[in-house]
């Protein structure tokens, strides 16, 4: 147990720090793709706008994970935990590369975020292996509903955000099914309307902060 904590506890501080580790290159364009115009200053500022609010995505699905492999003691779980945890750990170094190419930065507030989404998890850990992945699959849908919108939003020449984002999105779907396949149960409502809520306020915040 001792050594798991150490091991989470490098993983966050890592997270925080931005210090990621990735076990997959970063998602290009096809290479059929057009050229991308250059972005203006306008877009590139509203593109890392986007991608902050990413990066911030990132860091709370790493403390929300480590805080339910820690609450399970089923050893599957641990590693349906773990496995997605580890692809968040992809999208955490994709996203804070493509800030860093749009001369910007992540969110000044990583660590609040982080400890948020701490202890939401164990919160949901200790209401049993069920709840918890069910918490994780409403965490996936609506964190893919974002990145929808984000692709919406997102400037149409930046083509390299537009590639992470997609991936994201196609990791997130596959996330969200693993947990429901693993017996995760339907959140009740006003529990969907709070993490709704909540994920609003991180969101409108990091996009500035």
């Amino acid at each position: 147990m001792l050594d798991e904590l150490i091991t989470e506890l490098d993983r966050g501080l890592r997270s925080v720090t931005g210090v990621s580790r990735m076990s997959r290159p970063v998602p290009m364009p096809p290479e059929s793709a057009e050229m991308a115009a250059e972005l203006s200053p306008a877009e590139r500022a509203h593109a890392a706008g986007l991608m902050r609010v990413n990066h911030v995505g990132e860091v709370c699905a790493q403390a929300l994970y480590q805080a339910q492999k820690l609450a399970t003691r089923s050893p599957s779980l641990k590693q349906t935990f773990e496995h997605a945890a580890r692809e968040e750990e992809d999208h955490l170094a994709w996203t804070a590369r493509r800030l860093e190419a749009l001369d910007s930065r992540p969110s000044l507030l990583n660590p609040l975020w982080y400890a948020g989404a701490l202890a939401l998890g164990l919160v949901a850990g200790r209401f049993g292996d069920r709840v918890s992945l069910g918490f994780m699959a409403e965490t996936e849908r609506q964190v893919e509903q974002h990145l929808d919108s984000h692709l919406e939003k997102l400037p149409e020449a930046d083509l390299e955000s537009r590639a992470i984002v997609e991936q994201m999105r196609t990791d997130e779907a596959a996330h969200g099914k693993a947990a429901l396949d693993a017996g995760g149960v339907e959140l009740p409502f006003p529990a969907r309307a709070l993490m709704r809520a909540a994920s609003k306020i991180m969101t409108r915040t990091a996009y500035y902060v």
